[in-house]
């Protein structure tokens, strides 16, 4: 999976609301969301280095939020 930085970059300096609203009620926290995604933008983008935990955040928060349309 080829990640676009930019898209990853502008989700967590420009959307953070958006993280905000789709961790609420699900136990998690939006750092928590904004770390992985941090990491990956620190690691080019390489899914591969995350640990099995990481990898949870990844596909249940920032996946969907890297896939919707956005202004």
């Amino acid at each position: 999976m080829e990640l676009d930085l930019n898209v990853l970059r502008n989700l967590i300096s420009m959307r953070r609301d958006e993280i905000e609203k789709i961790v609420k009620g699900s136990g998690y926290l939006a750092k928590t969301v904004v770390g992985v995604a941090t990491f990956l933008v620190d690691n080019e983008g390489d899914v591969n280095l995350l640990t099995s935990k990481q990898r949870v955040v990844f596909d249940k928060f920032i996946t969907p939020l890297l896939d919707m349309p956005h202004i």
